[in-house]
Parts: structure tokens; sequence; C-alpha cells
């Protein structure tokens, strides 16, 4: 203290200011108050946000408030100042009874940090209760041979108040036979006895009226009464004697109700009826229901009522025992509550929080709660535990505080909630145990994008399909909750033969249904390459891709096309030669088709469907080749019509037909002529019209076998010869191979040879228009017979020698129109 008062006095505050401090932080976990009972409502008890060093509007940001356990709230927080003030009206005596202090613990929570405090507040007496006798009034029986100074136990008073306030005295009134002395017991209680001064004289004074008086150490002081009224007997000259002055004996919690505990007995000196003692319980007024029954004859005790160490820990009991004048002795009967395990440990859960999001770091705090057990000592002991692998643990607080917390991240998709149970075992023998539940959801974050069903996908459409037609239904999982699992399909655009994809393909952003926006063609294209996004609705939105083949199925939709032979384009109809003496099998022609579609759509076979004359011809099936099933007879008609159709293999299979008119004839002239002949004339003016035709016939095949003398020159220019050849295998470049059906018939056709005749439907007025021969050793396409006019010399007609030149033709075509 020297030293302070040497310091100036700036350091002398500061000096003081960090003691303050420093005995604060000592004495923070407990803050203790005072308060005396049946104050006002709202009356100030503690100045709370002073006591933790924080201003009123702090404290209450932070979410201050009282934490008490089962019973019932005796003070509260002002919430202007944050000031501690009770609640209500407080009654220390129904509160802590007799206890010579009466201490309230509570605990006040922060709830920002969940950090608790404890508070102490002692109810202080007050002088509210005035001292009461078990009876109003007690009628004693003394014999006139009592000699002075014999002591007669009273009744004593009891006051609900301690300390000063309790009972301090007893006071008689003035007589002139008795006195008051005021024993003190070893419990610290006083006990008043009457003593008698003289020597009494039942014929003088039977009955004497006394006023027993007991006051208490209050200011005011508080007082009660008790009339005594003495009757005067003769001789009964001993009062019963107890065999202890004071019985103890203890039980446990759980004897069953009707148990006999304890005997007491008195003896009396006595004879006869002065000597006959009965016990009588001395009743404590406010205490209206007794737990024990005292036999008056027997002096046993037996409990009437269940025992609760939890309520009581202890019972006294006032046994008067009084002989047959009335004489008594009075005694005390202690009896001890043993604690038994009959409480479960008890939950109060202050707060909890009933969601937490999967992406919390651990330490994250779910729920505070408090744990109490009304047993005592090792039955009290309370430890709390978790069920196995689970991420939360307990970490134990003050006061039998603990807070749930997590142990490590949460995975909303492994486990969505979490029903967690909180075991709490008191140290009984036997264990009993109470479980307390917190369901806890977990709320989900978008961490998972979504998921295809298969790595990639096939789908296959047929062709001609209708618009709108659903091809394939792709689906995606998320295993996220919500709008994080709400997925939407989209197609990767790009372009298909510079057109769009979108315009071709649909997909249905919420099923994931892939439809056909136009019509497909497996002529056009037979494979696609699709790329499928499912892309959820979190914030960011997480995305995966996945490929699709969609595959065009080829269907039967293009007919047959008949390549060979072709329709003349001037109108006329094309007729094929057969010579007379062609001998069974003889080729006359060759129908060459093909066929857009593909497999089994594409494979086509031939049949002659009609003939004017049945079994002169057959058709090759699988070739085309037409030829002559029997030899020509004289009765065979001129013009022979076949019609022949190509057929394909599909379902349902497509045709197309060609007719083919044969002429039969050995040569050109014998043509014209019979063709003169198929039906004569009975016009004049028609058969002038046939002279002249036949004239000019003629003068046609003279210029053409002049011609073909020329061309037999042109033998020995070879090399003209092979160009030819050249220039007529270029003219089935835009044919495929694979397209034509039986390559050995289209071979052996090449090698043959063949006219073209151009006739009338109307053989009748039959015109001569231009001999253009064909040559059957290269298949020129129907353009470049348009555009070419000269005439190419065959092979064959260079190798064939002394044979007559028309026969050597296998077929001449002449074209009339």
């Amino acid at each position: 203290m020297a030293v302070l008062q040497k310091l100036p006095q700036r350091r002398k505050l500061v000096l003081l200011y960090l003691l303050s401090a420093a005995l604060w932080e000592t004495g923070i976990g407990q803050m203790r108050y005072s308060v005396s009972e049946e104050i006002d409502k709202g009356s100030f008890v503690g100045n709370i946000a002073k006591d933790l060093g924080l201003e009123p509007l702090i404290l209450a940001e932070r979410g201050v408030r009282i934490v008490s356990r089962g019973r019932t709230q005796l003070f509260a927080l002002n919430p202007r100042t944050s000031s501690l003030v009770t609640a209500g009206r407080i009654d220390r005596e129904e509160l802590c009874a007799q206890s010579a202090r009466c201490l309230v613990n509570f605990n006040i929570l922060l709830e920002d940090k969940l950090t608790i405090y404890s508070v102490e507040v002692e109810v202080t007496d007050i002088n509210d209760n005035a001292p009461q006798f078990g009876v109003e009034e007690l009628e004693l029986k003394i014999s006139e041979t009592t000699t002075p100074g014999f002591r007669i136990p009273l009744k004593s008073a009891h006051d609900a108040d301690v300390g000063e306030n309790t009972l301090q005295k007893y006071e008689l009134n003035p007589n002139d036979h008795f006195s008051l002395d005021v024993r003190s017991g070893v419990d610290g209680n006083k006990y008043p006895e009457l003593v008698l001064e003289r020597s009494l004289d039942r014929e003088k004074e039977a009955v004497h009226h006394l006023i027993l008086m007991a006051l208490d150490g209050g200011d005011p002081a508080r007082s009660g009464t008790s009339r005594i009224r003495i009757m005067v007997l003769d001789v009964n000259d001993n009062a019963p004697v107890f065999t202890q002055p004071e019985y103890h004996v203890s039980v446990p919690e759980n004897v069953p109700v009707g148990t006999r505990i304890l005997t007491v007995t008195a003896t009396d000196a006595d004879e006869g009826y002065n000597a006959q003692v009965a016990y009588f319980q001395e009743k404590t007024p406010g205490k209206p229901s007794e737990v024990f029954e005292l036999k008056p004859a027997s002096g046993d005790i037996t409990i009437i009522k269940s025992l609760d160490y939890e309520d009581s820990k202890f019972h006294e009991i006032d046994i008067e025992a009084q002989d047959g004048p009335g004489l008594l002795t009075r005694t005390k009967v202690i009896v001890t509550v043993l604690d038994v395990n009959d409480n479960a440990p008890e939950f109060y859960m202050t707060t909890a929080t009933s969601s937490i999001s999967e992406d919390s770091p651990p330490g994250t705090i779910i729920a505070l709660f408090n744990v109490h057990d009304r047993d005592s000592g090792q039955n009290a002991f309370i430890t709390c535990s978790l069920p196995e692998d689970i991420p939360f643990k307990l970490e134990r607080s003050v006061d039998n505080y603990h807070r749930l917390v997590t142990t490590r991240a949460l995975d909303r998709e492994q486990f969505s909630s979490y029903n967690i149970t909180v075991t709490a075992n008191d140290g009984g023998n036997p264990s009993l145990s109470t479980d307390a539940h917190v369901l806890l959801q977990v709320a989900d974050i978008n961490d998972n994008p979504p998921t295809f069903l298969h790595s990639s996908y096939s789908a296959y459409i047929p062709e001609n399909n209708s618009r709108g037609a659903p091809i394939i239904s792709v689906k995606a999982h998320d295993p996220d909750s919500d709008h994080n699992a709400h997925v939407t399909y989209s197609l990767t655009e790009y372009t298909l033969q510079g057109t769009p994809l979108s315009s071709y393909i649909s997909i249905n952003s919420d099923t994931g249904v892939l439809y056909a926006l136009r019509s497909f063609d497996y002529e056009q294209f037979r494979e696609l390459q699709l790329w499928v996004t499912a892309q959820d609705s979190g914030n960011p939105p997480l995305s995966s891709n996945v490929s699709l083949s969609l595959f065009v199925l080829d269907q039967n939709d293009n007919t047959p096309e008949i390549l060979y032979p072709a329709f003349p384009t001037d109108g006329s109809t094309g007729v094929e030669l057969a010579p007379r003496s062609a001998e069974p099998g003889y080729l006359v022609t060759k129908v060459i088709a093909v066929d857009r579609d593909s497999g089994q759509n594409a494979w086509l076979s031939y049949r002659l469907l009609k003939a004017s004359e049945p079994g002169l011809f057959m058709v090759g099936l699988h070739t085309g080749e037409v030829r002559t099933a029997r030899a020509l007879l004289d009765r065979d008609a001129l013009k022979q019509s076949l019609v022949v159709v190509v057929q394909d293999h599909g379902q349902p299979p497509l045709s197309a037909t060609i007719t083919l008119t044969v002429a039969i004839a050995d040569s050109i002239p014998d043509v014209l002529a019979d063709l003169g002949n198929l039906q004569p004339s009975t016009n004049p003016d028609d058969s002038s019209l046939t002279l002249y035709l036949v004239v000019a016939v003629t003068v046609v095949s003279c210029i053409f076998l002049a011609f073909v003398i020329v061309l037999l020159a042109l033998r020995l220019r070879s090399w003209h010869t092979s160009r030819l050849l050249q220039a007529s295998g270029r003219g089935l470049v835009g044919v495929p191979a694979s397209h034509f059906v039986g390559l050995d018939g289209v071979r052996a056709f090449l090698q043959t040879y063949s006219h073209e005749v151009s006739l009338t439907a109307d053989s009748r007025r039959s015109h001569l228009i231009f001999p253009q021969p064909n040559y059957a050793d290269t298949l020129i396409s129907q353009e470049s017979c348009e555009k070419n006019d000269l005439l190419s010399a065959p092979q064959s007609l260079l190798d064939d020698k002394g044979e007559e030149t028309i026969p050597q033709l296998g077929s001449e075509v002449l074209h009339f129109t």
C-alpha cells in the first residue's frame, strides 16, 4: 500500500483496473447475488451486463437468456437494461424449508457463441411467519403429591423462518405454582418445560389455567400462544421413560408402503392404570400429509406414503408417551432416507438446429443440452454417448451441459437426414438410461452433375418415318435434390449437309425424348452422330454429355429402275428382232434394272409376266436375259409382245414392268414385207403408199449395205475400234456394278449385237424413218444414243466370214413412225 501511495495518481488507476480485471476473470464462471423473499415482481437483483463487462444493447444482441432445469422461473432479465429481476413472488420457506441457506442456481446463456455462465442467488429470510403450536389447548394431569421441581415437557412451537426470525424464546403468564424452563436440544431447537414451584392442593384448586407464549427474534417480533389446562390428580408420581432419548433409523426410499420401520418403547414405574402407556405422534403445523403412522398401543411406526429421497432426505418424528393419568415424556425419531437409483437422467434441450448444409465445416454445433439426474452420489453420475459410425461427437461443458457437433463434412447424397440418438446413463447399479433424439436434415448443395444411365446410346429409325415420331429416350440421374436435381436435356448443335441439326432432330428438354422433325432418307445418309447434354438447375449448373449414334434403316421405298432396253424419246416403240432360224436358248435381248435400296430390298428377280405366244420365250430369273424357249415355227406370229416384270425382295415387294416387242424375221426387208402384210389395205391410197414405202426401204437397205462395206475397210484401223470400245466403257461409269443383277449375263449381253426398229402402234400406216443400228458389245446410254448418229461396226462382223450379212445380226431394230 505504501508503494501505491508513492505512484502517480494515473498509474494507480491503471493498476487498480488491471487488478479488477484479473479478479473478474477469476470469478467470471459464477455470479452470486442476494435477494430477500416476498419482494415485489420485477425487483432488481443484479446487473448482469455490468458483471459480464458488456453493454446492455450488446448483451441483448448476443441473445442473452436464462436457462433453468425443470422448475418455475423465479428470475427474469429486464429487456432494456439486461438486469436480473424477480419474475414473481419468492417464498423462501417453500423453496428451502428449514435450510440455513437458500440458494437458487441457474445459468445465463449467450446464444451467439453458446456461452454458459452460472448464477447463484441467495434468498434471504424475512420475518413473515409467526411461531405456531401444534395444539391450541394442552391438557395436563398432575398428582397432587408431586413434589416441587417436577418438570413437565410442553408442546413446542414451530416457526417456518430461519436465523434470527425463527423461534427464540418462550414466556409463561405469571402464576403461583408453575414456572417455565426452556432447554435446547442437540438439534438446536428449544423445548419448553413446565416446572412445579409449589406443592399442589387439589382440594384448594383442582384446575390451573396457564398461557404459554412463543416469540421469534424478528423486528417486530411475532408470537404464538397455547393454553395449558392442568388437572390436579391424586398419586401418579412417575412419568413414562423411553428406552432411548432419540431414535435413529435408515430406510431405503423404495421401501413398500405399510412396512414397519421402528418400534418405540416407554416404561412407567407406576402400577396399574398409572403405568398404562400410550404413544402419540406430535403433529407439526404446515405438514398436513403425514408419511408415517404411529400405533398408539404398540409404538410401531409404519410407512403410509411412499418415500422419495429427492423430496426429503430425512424425516423427524416427535413422539410422546403418556401414562394413564396423563404424565408424558417425549422422544424424537430421525428417519434417514437412503437414495435408490430410481430416477433416470433427464434431458433439457437448450437449443437445437433442424437443418444443416452438407458443406458445413467440422465442428459445427448442432445442439446444446443439459442432463440432470435427481438421484445423488454415484447414482447421479451421468455419462453421455452417441452411436458409432456417425459423423458427430459430444463436447462436455459446464454444469452437465453438452454440445453436439459435427466431426467431418456431411454428404446429403449418402445420408439425407440423421436421427441422432443421445444416450445418458447414470452410475447406479443397475444403471438407468434415457435417450434423446435429434432429427437433423442435411440441406443439399449442387455438388453432383447429372449422370447418364449408359456411357453411349444407339438408336435405329426406319427411313420415311413420320414427322414428330419419337426415336429414343435418354435418361440422366442427378443424386442432388430439389432444383439441383432438375435435369434439362439439349443437343449439341452442328450442321449436317449444310443444314442445322436442329432441323432434323429435337429433344424434349424435360423428358429426354428425341423426336424426328423430318422424314429421313436412307439413300441420303445412313448414320448420325449426336451429343446429348444433361444439365441440372443448380447455381452454378453442372452438366455431362453422352454420345448417341442414330442409324437410318432402309425401307423398300424405291421401285426397280429399268436401264435397258430404254424407250426411245421420239415417241416410237422399240422392237427386238429374232431370226426364224434361232435355236432354243437364243439370246434375244436382256433386261437390265437397278434398285436404289440396299440389302434384300435391292435383290432383283426377273420373270415373264405375259406373252402373246406362251412358251416361245423365257426370261432368266437372276440375269434378265430374254431367250427363245423353243425353235421358231412358221406359224409363229411375226410380232410377239412380251411383258417382263422386275421385282425386288422387299416387304412388301415393289416391281416395274417393261413391254418388249419382238419381230421374227430373217432380214429387215422380210420384216418390212411381213409388217406390210400384217393387215392388207382396202384403200387404194393406202396401196400406193405401201408401194412407196417398199421402194424407200429397198433404197435404204442398199445404202446400209454400202455403209457396211465401208466399215469392213476400217478393219485395218483397229486402233479406231479400241477407241470406240473405250468410249463405250465410259458410258457405264454412272451405274455402279453392284446394282446389276447377274454380271455374267451382262457380259454375255455385251458380246451380242442388236438393231433397233421403231414402229408405230398402227402397223398399217408404218413409215420408215431412219435405220439406226445398235451394237451389243457396248451398252450405250439413252443420252449418248440421242446425240450420236454415227454407226459403229461391231467386232463380230469382222470375225464372221462367208455368211450373209443380215443373218449375222443377232437382231435388227427399225424405227418407224
